[in-house]
């Protein structure tokens, strides 16, 4: 965000219900009445400020989906140690309900650069034959269970991890666990593959099906858990309570199944089913297969995550806990579906 956007957006905060005359005269730059006019339409259609009233009238206020959209210095804010970041330390009940079913994540430019990258993946694939399209999506499948365990603690390289899933060929000095991992991912795509409309509509025993494939021959209990955990790294701490965690996953299904915008869906379901932690281990990657699953169900690239930095994905991640703002992660998104239309098929 531009700094001239930030003091207007410090100055509404400071005063809501100013007029744009206000902010012209009020803020300390130097900007036309014309810039200042511009800016506030470009803040409004990114969902951070919103209007009252017509014309002259118009009065100008922080709209309610601030918090979850605007831009945070991730550096910044991790210079602070864990203990000393003021954070949202429990989960937020009215995010689901009051807040994401409420607001478009996207703002315009966002969407139309993304569609505008689906429309080039479209006539990518029109031109491949289906083995062709196999291929890139075996390419696509094997990159993607590499980054997802890698982003979980795996030590496979992605070229072992290529001789271990083609060729079933473990690599020395590694675990039967980290291979399990690999090989539960793939197992995990080619099931989503084969089954392109398994969770349309998305429910609770779809999804706990999906992290029971994942899960396949790792000791890390099936279903919805029944105990408290933790999360390294904060001091956001899950629901504890096995009723409130399968009533927020209720949630987070009947929102994404309600939205019609596909990547607001796929993006949802990535961080709310690592916000909702409703498993005692693998979430993440169950919210990544998921995300795919919906991207791939409406004939969208799926993303392999391949180029993201596995420390800056657990801290956008972490962002979302601490502070229910979205920002890092849909940059991490919009990244790796630009990244996945331009490297495969």
């Amino acid at each position: 965000m531009e700094p001239r956007e930030l003091e207007i957006i410090d100055f509404v905060l400071v005063n809501p219900q100013c007029s744009s005359k206000d902010i012209h005269v009020g803020i300390k730059m130097s900007l036309s009445y014309a810039t200042v006019k511009r800016i506030l339409s470009k803040l409004t259609n990114d969902n951070l400020i919103v209007t009252e009233g017509q014309g002259k009238a118009t009065k100008y206020s922080i709209s309610s989906a601030f918090k979850l959209l605007h831009p945070i210095n991730s550096d910044e804010y991790y210079s602070k140690e864990i203990d000393e970041r003021i954070i949202i330390e429990t989960f937020n009940f009215q995010l689901i309900n009051e807040t994401l079913s409420k607001i478009n994540l996207f703002t315009t430019e966002e969407l139309n650069r993304l569609t505008e990258l689906q429309n080039k993946y479209n006539n990518n694939i029109s031109q491949l034959s289906n083995l062709a399209y196999m291929k890139e999506l075996e390419r696509l499948a094997i990159d993607l269970s590499w980054k997802s365990s890698q982003i979980e603690g795996n030590t496979y390289t992605l070229l072992e991890t290529e001789r271990l899933i083609k060729e079933r060929e473990t690599a020395s000095g590694k675990t039967k666990e980290e291979a399990s991992m690999l090989l539960n991912h793939k197992d995990t795509i080619d099931f989503i593959i084969a089954n392109p409309d398994y969770l349309e509509p998305l429910t609770i025993s779809k999804i706990e099906d999906i992290h029971s494939i994942l899960t396949k021959e790792l000791n890390i209990d099936k279903n919805i858990r029944k105990r408290r955990i933790g999360i390294s790294g904060t001091n956001y701490k899950p629901l504890d309570n096995e009723f409130q965690i399968i009533e927020a996953l209720k949630q987070a299904c009947d929102l994404v199944n309600n939205k019609t915008n596909v990547f607001e869906r796929a993006l949802l379901i990535l961080v709310l089913i690592s916000y909702i932690q409703p498993f005692t281990d693998g979430n993440k990657r169950t919210a990544r297969i998921v995300c795919n699953a919906i991207l791939m169900n409406k004939k969208y690239c799926p993303l392999s995550f391949r180029t993201v930095d596995s420390i800056e994905y657990k801290k956008a991640m972490l962002l979302f806990y601490e502070q229910n703002n979205i920002s890092k992660f849909k940059e991490i998104f919009i990244e790796q579906f630009e990244f996945a239309v331009n490297t495969y098929f």
